[in-house]
C-alpha cells in the first residue's frame, strides 16, 4: 500500500494573555526578586496540511518574555511551509538554524516549542491516537499532585481547605511553597499541612531557588521529619554542584530542572547527579523533540520524572516514561481549552481523544493579542 505524501500548507501563530484570578506569590516575591504574577502569556501554533490534518501546540511565559517568543517564532516559522509534517526532527532543526544566531536555549527554543508540539499533535491525530499511544505509553494514567493551592500568598487554613478539595477531586498529592524570609514560619506551615493531611498523603515542598547552600542544608535536615516526596529547587537552578551536594547528604529526594531551557543544561544536571527527580518543561526546552531526548538520558541515569506545569502536554509524555512519574496539576489553563483532564484515585487519566486531546476555546480566541499567518489558508 502506498500513501500520498502530505505537506504543511498553513501555519498560524498567535499570542494570548491569560489573567489569573488571584495574584500569585512564591518565595521570589517575598524576597523582592519578582512582583506577584497576575497573568500568563501563551504562544499558540496551529498547523494545517494539504490533506486537511491539523495540529495545535503551545508555549508560555510568566511575567515577561511572551512578546519575544511570538516575535522569534514569527521570524523563523515560514520555512516549515511545504515540509512533510511527519519529518518533525528535520523541521525542528531547520527552524533552529533559521534563528541560530540567538542560540539554542531560552526564547529561541521556547518559540520553537509551540510549533514542534503542534506537529506531534498533528501526527497523533492523523493516526487517530492519543499522543501517549503514538509515542509508546507505559501506562494509561499518571500520579498527580496539586500546586496551585499551596502558594505563599495563601494562609495555612486556605492551603488546608484547598488541599482537601484537591484530594476529594481525585488528585493524589499536595505541593506547597516554602522559602519565606523567616524559615521558622516555613517549618510551621509545613508542619500544619502535614498534620492536616496525615502521614499517608504525598507532600512536596518547593523553595523556588530561594536558599543559599547553608540554609538549604539546614532546612533540608529540618524537613526530613515530614516524610516529603521531594524538596524542589532549594538552590539557584544553575547551581548543579550545590544540588548534587544536597542530593548526596539528604534522605529526602531533591527535584529540580524546570527553569532550564535546553537539553544541554539538563545534561549538565544529569551528569552532576544534581537531583533525584528531574523536572523538565517541554515548552521551555524546545518542545517534545527535545523533551524525549533528555527523558532518555534521565532514564538511563536512573532518575525519576516530574515534568513542570502544562499538564495538557506533560500527561502524555509522563505516561511514556519507563519509571513511575508524577504530573503537576494546575487548573489555571482551563479557560483556554474546551476539554478537561480527568483525575481519579490520585491519578490523571490519559484521554482517549486523538493527539493532545485539547482544542482552543472561544475564550482563548478572545484573549488573543497578536497573530501572524504563513502559507495558504
Amino acid at each position: 500500500m502506498t500513501t500520498t505524501p502530505d505537506t504543511i500548507r498553513h501555519v498560524r501563530l498567535s499570542t494570548a494573555t491569560l489573567p489569573l484570578a488571584t495574584p500569585i506569590s512564591d518565595a521570589k516575591v517575598f524576597t523582592g526578586r519578582q512582583r506577584p504574577m497576575t497573568e500568563v502569556v501563551f504562544l499558540f501554533a496551529e498547523i494545517r496540511t494539504e490533506q486537511g490534518h491539523e495540529g495545535l501546540g503551545f508555549s508560555y511565559s510568566k511575567r515577561a518574555g511572551g512578546p519575544a517568543q511570538f516575535a522569534h517564532a514569527a521570524e523563523v516559522a515560514e520555512p516549515a511551509i511545504g515540509e512533510d509534517p511527519s519529518d518533525i526532527a528535520k523541521i525542528y532543526t531547520k527552524l533552529l538554524w533559521a534563528g541560530a544566531s540567538v542560540g539554542r536555549s531560552g526564547v529561541a527554543t521556547q518559540a520553537l516549542a509551540a510549533i514542534d508540539i503542534a506537529l506531534y499533535d498533528l501526527k497523533a491525530k492523523r493516526a487517530s491516537l492519543p499522543l501517549a499511544k503514538l509515542l509508546g505509553a507505559h501506562r494509561d494514567s499518571v500520579r498527580t499532585y496539586n500546586t496551585s493551592g499551596g502558594f505563599l500568598h495563601a494562609g495555612v487554613e486556605e492551603i488546608k481547605d484547598r488541599a482537601t478539595a484537591s484530594l476529594e477531586a481525585g488528585i493524589g498529592g499536595i505541593k506547597m511553597k516554602v522559602g519565606l524570609p523567616d524559615t521558622r514560619e516555613d517549618l510551621r506551615r509545613v508542619s500544619a499541612v502535614r498534620e492536616h493531611l496525615g502521614a499517608d498523603v504525598p507532600l512536596m515542598v518547593d523553595a523556588n531557588q530561594q536558599w543559599d547552600r547553608a540554609t538549604a542544608l539546614r532546612m533540608g535536615r529540618r524537613l526530613e521529619e515530614f516524610d516529603l516526596v521531594w524538596i524542589e529547587e532549594p538552590l539557584d537552578a544553575y547551581d548543579a554542584e550545590g544540588h548534587a551536594d544536597l542530593t548526596r547528604r539528604l534522605d529526602t529526594p531533591i527535584a529540580t530542572g524546570e527553569m532550564l531551557s535546553s537539553v544541554a543544561e539538563h545534561v549538565h544536571l544529569i551528569e552532576a547527579r544534581a537531583c533525584d527527580i528531574i523536572q523538565p518543561d517541554a515548552p521551555r526546552v524546545g518542545g517534545i523533540t527535545n523533551f524525549l531526548r533528555l527523558a532518555a538520558l534521565a532514564d538511563h541515569a536512573g532518575l525519576e520524572l516530574a515534568p513542570h506545569f502544562a499538564m495538557e502536554i506533560h500527561l502524555h509524555l509522563a505516561a511514556c516514561y519507563p519509571r513511575e512519574p508524577w504530573v503537576e496539576h494546575f487548573d489555571w489553563l482551563d479557560p483556554l481549552f474546551n476539554e478537561r483532564l480527568e483525575t481519579r484515585d490520585g491519578r490523571m487519566i490519559v484521554p482517549d481523544r486523538p493527539g493532545l486531546g485539547v482544542t482552543l476555546s472561544e475564550q482563548a480566541r478572545a484573549w488573543t493579542t497578536d497573530s501572524v499567518e504563513f502559507g495558504r489558508s
